[in-house]
């Protein structure tokens, strides 16, 4: 029997706001922006190849502090493409980062110790990993 993690809440204080920044600038898909009664509204983006997508809302999501999510991960083959993509979108993302080692010096192999840095408008915070084969 498979288990898949298919959906992550993430609370956002503007709904609109949220998906702006998810859609326009990260480059997810939006799957559904709904608001099927008075109070309720419902989005679903999901990153581009993902099996996973992230839902934000009003009056049916859970209710969590917005920015209270930690440690989100994206996973690219291509992490400095990601990251200039990223930049062309004017998100605010930290450099390239190598785990143990620092800043990136532009020559290190990036596969599984690769990470760039950034949070959504409302402080949830992500990390995206390089990994172009798995174990």
């Amino acid at each position: 029997m498979d288990w898949t993690l298919e959906v992550i809440v993430v609370p956002v204080s503007d709904v609109d706001r949220a998906k702006a920044f998810y859609t326009d600038k990260l480059g997810f898909h939006l799957d559904h922006d709904t608001a099927p009664v008075e109070g309720v509204r419902i989005v679903q983006v999901t990153p581009p190849g993902s099996g996973c997508s992230v839902v934000f809302g009003r009056g049916a999501v859970p209710d969590m502090p917005p920015g209270s999510m930690k440690g989100l991960q994206l996973v690219v083959g291509d992490l400095p493409k990601a990251h200039a993509t990223l930049v062309e979108r004017g998100v605010d993302v930290g450099d390239i980062q190598v785990v143990g080692a620092g800043p990136w010096d532009g020559r290190a192999d990036l596969n599984n110790v690769g990470f760039v840095f950034f949070a959504d408008p409302d402080g949830n915070e992500w990390a995206i990993q390089q990994i172009t084969a798995r174990g």
